[in-house]
């Protein structure tokens, strides 16, 4: 029998790291762990996280740059900053932002 996890997150919400400094876009969520073992097992493993829970792509910022990250959902809690996410690709995903999340460019009424 298969576990089908629900993401507490959706595309379009901005989230923040709850232990490292950066905040971002979700652009995509993997159900579960898809990345690359080596990927995984560069985390210590003190720290790891579990591989059986949504995975997030975010367009990520912190104070220095703005970068593509890959976050587990037991590592993300809800971004209550409302200041806007200043990666340079947000605008090729999102058509704007409507009550604190992105709006999806292909959801987005013309």
């Amino acid at each position: 029998m298969t576990t089908i996890m629900v993401a507490k997150f959706q595309i379009g919400d901005v989230v923040k790291h709850r232990i490292h400094p950066f905040r971002g876009v979700v652009f995509d969520v993997d159900p579960v762990f898809a990345n690359s073992e080596e990927w995984l097992m560069s985390i210590p493993e003190d720290v790891r996280p579990r591989r059986d829970q949504p995975f997030y792509h975010l367009l990520a910022e912190n104070a220095q740059t703005t970068y593509v990250a890959y976050v587990s959902e037991q590592n993300l809690l809800n971004d209550e900053d409302g200041a806007p996410v200043r990666h340079p690709e947000v605008d090729d995903f999102f058509a704007g932002v409507e009550d604190g999340r992105y709006v999806r460019r292909d959801l987005a009424m013309n």
